[in-house]
């Protein structure tokens, strides 16, 4: 192995020791930031909106762990570049992993979850880990050859030609350099791999804290009218962990339901705090809601229907006491990410809730608990803060919501929309009679209609399912006659105002998508 590969590979090393060592901190300590996951959410945050469009198209819901790997990828290749130039200049390797230290530190204390002395001490120490993981691998590469004198000093040689030193004889032998390689690169990646997947962040839960009350009045479960039998269909209640996430933490909050408590405050005539007890003490009630997120493309999967358990926002409100003027409510994550919508959203009669319980499971983490906010007819991004900690009255034009200045619509209320499940492009089709279904939904307004066309040919009613409610979506399913060859199948909505969906594509941004989700299927004889 040529001095250089060694120098390189004792550069990754010593960055893989750093950051090991700082995911295994924060594993064990919840208000300490993983530096990873700091320096990757304030990549998210600085990301010009073409970026994040780009890498949600690309890479889906898998964008975020692409964003870890990615961030991971450049260290190491940075450490690698480090383990060679700093041989002939030490300092370097102390600039550059105390320098990406202070990054980190910087990064992490931005959030409101983390301890800025823990983050700061933890931090520092992290680079001093991989500095010295470094240089200790450089002196064994310098020491390889034993007629050569080492020192406290690293060379001035160049890397190919053989190391130059002064200082007492040491004669470490390569295999030396690969087992100390070998076992400080193992120790970084199960520290690394302990840290962010094996421990619970410092946070014991006691499970009598999970428990949500029975709601006031409790909704009958789906009967057979409310769902359609065709193998494929997307369930009428998506279970939890099949429900989309789409969410800007990288890593999940954990959050203490013990200390944990929600404020509200701003123009309101009584600020409140309550805590998880103070609010399971109100009398809940449940819902089946669709929910949706605004980057959704036409067809796309970021749309699921649950039913929620929590307390009406209304009743909250009532109790703080809404003052004239505020014509904005601002929900706070525990992160810190912030999302607006109209005051009168919760006094049309929708029904907005603090959500505590999803298909009568207590909030899973991921989907915000301990509470989040559920409002029916609008976009997440305008509406459903997960982790939720504050509720700000305000005026519409004092504020916007994380997603405004960063291109999307203030407002963003959710498009009448429908999806073929069934059949997907992969699918055998023989020439006949084929069922196409699917799902549609149109939150407030309900679905009217739903209809197929093949080939642009006249378009077929299907059949819907009755509805859970006026929020939620339905299901539809209809046989369609299909010729053998290429076959191109469209579905459109109509919602119970009377809006029919249009044709032309629309992308996303920045109010949400428009147009006939569509399926090409081959057809045999």
């Amino acid at each position: 192995m040529k001095t250089r590969t060694k120098l390189s590979l004792a550069g990754i090393i010593g960055v893989a020791a750093s950051l090991g060592f700082g995911e295994l901190m924060s594993g064990l300590i919840s208000s300490v930031s993983s530096p990873i996951t700091a320096i990757g959410e304030r990549l998210i945050d600085w990301s010009p909106p073409a970026l994040k469009d780009f890498a949600v198209t690309t890479f889906g819901t898998a964008d975020k762990p692409a964003l870890l790997i990615g961030t991971v990828i450049v260290a190491l290749i940075l450490g690698a570049a480090v383990g060679v130039w700093s041989y002939r200049r030490n300092w370097l390797a102390f600039l550059v992993f105390f320098g990406f230290a202070i990054v980190g530190i910087v990064a992490g204390i931005q959030s409101p979850l983390v301890d800025p002395a823990w983050t700061t001490v933890l931090g520092l120490i992290g680079g001093a880990v991989g500095y010295n993981a470094l240089t200790y691998l450089q002196r064994l590469i310098a020491s390889e050859s034993p007629a050569v004198p080492v020192s406290a000093g690293l060379s001035t040689a160049d890397p190919e030609s053989g190391p130059e030193l002064t200082g007492t004889q040491v004669g470490a032998s390569r295999r030396e350099f690969l087992t100390a390689a070998g076992g400080i690169g193992a120790v970084a990646v199960a520290s690394g791999t302990l840290g962010r997947f094996a421990f619970g962040g410092g946070v014991s839960i006691d499970p009598a804290t999970l428990a949500v009350p029975d709601a006031a009045g409790t909704l009958a479960a789906p009967s057979p009218a409310n769902m359609l039998s065709v193998p494929g269909i997307t369930p009428i209640i998506v279970p939890n962990d099949q429900f989309y996430l789409i969410d800007t933490a990288l890593a999940v909050p954990r959050v203490d339901p013990a200390s944990w408590s929600l404020r509200v405050n701003g123009m309101v005539d009584t600020e409140l705090e309550l805590s998880l007890d103070d609010l399971k003490a109100f009398d809940l009630i449940e819902e089946y809601v669709t929910i949706a997120c605004v980057s959704n493309p036409v067809g796309g999967p970021y749309v699921g229907n649950a039913k929620w358990t929590g307390v009406r926002l209304v009743e909250v409100l009532e109790r703080a006491g809404v003052q004239n003027g505020a014509t904005q409510i601002v929900g706070t994550s525990v992160d810190g990410w912030t999302a607006g919508f109209p005051t009168e959203a919760v006094f049309d009669g929708r029904e907005p809730l603090i959500a505590l319980a999803m298909n009568d499971e207590p909030l899973p983490a991921k989907h915000g608990f301990p509470a989040r906010l559920i409002v029916p007819g609008l976009y997440g991004y305008v509406s459903a803060t997960k982790w939720l900690s504050e509720i700000t009255l305000t005026t519409w034009e004092g504020f916007d919501g994380y997603w405004v200045p960063r291109g999307w619509s203030k407002e963003g209320p959710i498009k009448t929309q429908s999806r073929i499940d069934v059949p997907t492009k992969d699918d055998p089709i023989s020439a006949g009679s084929t069922t196409v279904a699917g799902v549609a939904w149109a939150p407030l307004k309900g679905i009217d209609k739903v209809e197929v066309r093949v080939n642009g040919g006249e378009w077929i009613d299907a059949i819907l399912s009755e509805p859970l409610s006026e929020k939620s979506w339905v299901q539809w399913r209809t046989d369609v006659p299909i010729a053998p060859g290429q076959a191109l199948i469209e579905v459109r909505a109509t919602d119970g105002e009377g809006y029919t969906q249009e044709e032309n594509r629309v992308e996303p941004r920045p109010d949400g998508a428009e147009g006939f989700d569509a399926v090409v299927v081959q057809v045999t004889a």
